[in-house]
Order: C-alpha cells, then sequence, then structure tokens
C-alpha cells in the first residue's frame, strides 16, 4: 500500500469543510425558498461562489500535494504548505458575503494562492533535480 499521509488528512480536513459549505448552500435555499439557482438573492449568490470557489481551488491542490507526496518530498514542508492552504480556505469563507470585511478574501486567496504555488514549484523541483 502506498501511504499519503499528509495529502489524506489535508483532503479529510478538505472534504468536512466541504460538506459544510455545502449546508450552508442548503440552508440558504431554505431560508430563502430557492430551489434553483440564486434568484438574484444576494445572500444566495454568495453561499454558492463560496462553495464554487472552493470545489474550484481544492482539486488541483490536493493533486499537487498528492503527487508530491508521492516523490518523495519533505514532510514537514508539506504540512506546512498544506496547513497554510487549509487555513486560506478557512478565511475566505467569512469574506465571501455582501457585507464581509474583504481582508479575509483578500487573505484566503493570497494563501490559496501561495500554497499552489509553493507545492507546484516544489514538484517542479523536484522533477527537474
Amino acid at each position: 500500500m502506498i501511504a499519503v499521509p499528509i495529502t489524506l488528512t489535508t483532503a479529510s480536513i478538505l472534504g468536512i469543510m466541504f460538506v459544510w459549505l455545502t449546508a450552508r448552500v442548503i440552508s440558504g435555499r431554505v431560508r430563502n425558498e430557492s430551489l434553483i439557482g440564486d434568484d438574484g438573492n444576494p445572500e444566495m449568490i454568495f453561499l454558492i461562489r463560496t462553495q464554487g470557489n472552493f470545489t474550484e481551488f481544492v482539486p488541483i491542490f490536493l493533486i499537487i500535494l498528492g503527487l508530491v507526496e508521492l516523490s518523495g518530498a519533505n514532510g514537514m514542508a508539506l504540512t506546512i504548505i498544506a496547513a497554510v492552504f487549509v487555513i486560506a480556505r478557512l478565511l475566505h469563507v467569512p469574506g465571501m458575503a455582501p457585507d464581509a470585511n474583504l481582508k479575509y478574501r483578500q487573505a484566503g486567496i493570497i494563501g490559496s494562492f501561495t500554497a499552489i504555488v509553493a507545492v507546484s514549484l516544489y514538484g517542479l523541483y523536484i522533477t527537474l533535480t
């Protein structure tokens, strides 16, 4: 069996976050009586986009993280990169609301980009050395 404990732990945490974000969308649909789409409701737009943004960023990060881990990367370095990504995704959530403090959203996106670039560059480093 091939073990990828850092990727597995990160994916598990992000999986729980995904269910939480989905539950927020479902709750918003019930509260706003919006079965499909956003009905032009600002709250629904932000809830749906928060979940959508999560689903756009997480897969590429996990794929690269898993491949880099399989390639024998330093576990501590990968743990730090993964932690930055998870924290960034958590920060992004309160930044995605009609009345949100954009500093959270900015920190979330900067952290997400930083983690994706870091793990990608680490992958290239492993490949080229």
